[in-house]
């Protein structure tokens, strides 16, 4: 393999959906909110991307099964969601890598009309209350979250697809936001991953029927 691949294994029928991407990264935050999206959402695997910029070793199951790592695509047509999660990101040090994904993940997303994205990550802080914050592309999406009782996000950078996404997305004219929720434990805070949740069913509305 010498470029990054996306497998169609079906079409849903679905259009101008929104993008939900939540990846492994500090707490697991984003990767366990998509994960719960897939499943409140009814979400159904239909494409898996593939690139030699993951890491290198592969995934064995149960049954001593091997597979590479991959980014997986889930789309809920009743939901009007795609949701994308995965099992790692490139390494960040490999800025080339970051990008070249992040384009593949957007240019697939736009094949299907999708003109709102929204990243999902963790974020270490210190304090000891519990926020989500929020980043976008625009001041009138930002006023729509903090109404929501996000807090407004003032650190200078968002490392990882979670930025990079959102910055691409921009350039293309495709509005988004990043939903930051804080965390003091860097490997799996499932606490804050329920609370951006939380913040996105009040925003996705009769979108997510269930949930924590």
């Amino acid at each position: 393999m010498k470029e990054t691949v996306i497998n169609l294994l079906s079409r849903p029928k679905i259009e101008k959906p929104m993008l939900i991407v939540g990846l492994p990264g500090i707490g697991n935050v984003g990767r366990m909110v998509t994960q719960l999206l897939v499943e409140f959402s009814r979400a159904e695997l239909f494409a898996e991307l593939y690139s030699p910029s993951l890491p290198d070793f592969v995934f064995i199951d149960k049954d001593g099964i091997c597979r590479p790592p991959r980014y997986e695509f889930y789309a809920s047509p009743s939901s009007n969601l795609i949701i994308l999660t995965g099992d790692a990101q490139p390494p960040l040090e490999d800025i080339t890598a970051h990008y070249e994904v992040c384009g593949k993940v957007l240019d697939f997303a736009n094949e299907f009309g999708c003109r709102f994205i929204i990243t999902v990550e963790g974020i270490p802080l210190a304090q000891t209350e519990k926020e989500v914050y929020v980043a976008a592309t625009s001041k009138k999406l930002l006023a729509e979250y903090l109404e929501q009782k996000a807090t407004l996000y003032k650190g200078d950078r968002i490392v990882g697809a979670s930025g990079i996404l959102l910055g691409l997305a921009k350039m293309s004219r495709v509005e988004g936001i990043c939903l930051l929720g804080s965390t003091s434990d860097i490997n799996r805070d499932q606490e804050t991953a329920v609370m951006v949740l939380k913040l996105l069913r009040k925003v996705l509305g009769a979108r997510i029927k269930e949930g924590p």
